[in-house]
């Protein structure tokens, strides 16, 4: 019975890409809520000889993602899940972008941790924007209530986001949803380790994806041109490292978050130092 690996957001840019290199050694179970794109995933992978199953699921509706679970679990016993399922400020309003990307990593995750066996792993994907938000405007003492009351934290998450001016309020939604899933890969390491689990997190810069591309006009482009490798990251790049973060090599690994973003992050904090430091 081969050993599976769950990706979520599978036909996704950077989930399609990390399902060419796992694929190598673990059967693939590809998630993602459009069939079109799902399907031609699949017959990429079968094109590469990489056995892939597609299952249509929305990683946002918690009995979904279980039954996911059971029909991966079912080809076979799952040692790792990707979490790349997500959406971008453009894709949406501050809402769908909020429940999209952090309850649906509560959900993967949660999921993941009643069913897993030991030795599994799950890498969540954050991105750079949560590390660009200052600490005084991530509501971390509210994302706790996520755990036991979504619809609270929903409600708190909104009470933070509707005082954002309409037109940044899915970017501030966003941002704010990824701090969530740093700070959820971060602080449930302890409870995942427990079971024998590891949990990790990955932050991407602008990669170079459909959705990725949407932010282009957004700022985004902007980032990239000043980033300390000006350019965008390729998906391949961040498929090697979600790969590696997912595999026995990186078994001392958890409870952390991998900043992949071509130094963006390292450059604007040296340049606000200086110019706090000349003004």
């Amino acid at each position: 019975m081969p050993t599976v690996s769950v990706i979520t957001g599978g036909a996704g840019g950077m989930g399609l890409a990390t399902a060419k290199v796992v694929g190598r050694d673990h059967a693939v179970v590809l998630c993602d809520v459009r069939q079109d794109r799902l399907d031609a995933a699949s017959a990429a992978l079968n094109d590469l000889a990489i056995s892939a199953a597609v299952i249509n699921s929305d990683v946002t509706d918690r009995d979904a993602v279980a039954e996911l679970f059971g029909m991966a679990g079912a080809i076979g016993p799952i040692t790792s899940v990707i979490h790349t399922a997500g959406v971008s400020p453009s894709m949406g309003d501050a809402d769908y972008v909020m429940r999209t990307n952090a309850i649906g990593t509560l959900n993967v995750n949660e999921v993941f941790y009643d069913t897993a066996g030991e030795g599994s792993v799950i890498v969540n994907v954050a991105s750079m924007a949560a590390h660009l938000l200052p600490e005084e405007l991530i509501p971390a003492r509210q994302f706790p209530l996520a755990l036991t009351d979504e619809h609270a934290f929903l409600a708190a998450m909104a009470a933070v986001c509707d005082p954002i001016p309409q037109q940044a309020r899915s970017g501030f939604a966003y941002a704010v949803s990824k701090a969530f899933v740093r700070w959820y890969s971060s602080s449930q390491a302890e409870r995942f380790n427990g079971r024998g689990l590891r949990v990790v997190s990955v932050s991407p810069g602008s990669i170079d994806t459909d959705m990725g591309r949407l932010e282009a006009e957004a700022g985004a482009g902007a980032l990239v041109a000043d980033a300390a490798v000006p350019r965008w990251g390729k998906p391949e790049e961040m498929a090697d490292l979600l790969a590696f973060c997912a595999s026995a090599k990186a078994g001392y690994l958890t409870g952390t978050d991998i900043l992949n973003d071509g130094g963006v992050v390292a450059s604007m904090k040296e340049r606000a130092r200086l110019a706090a430091g000349n003004a």
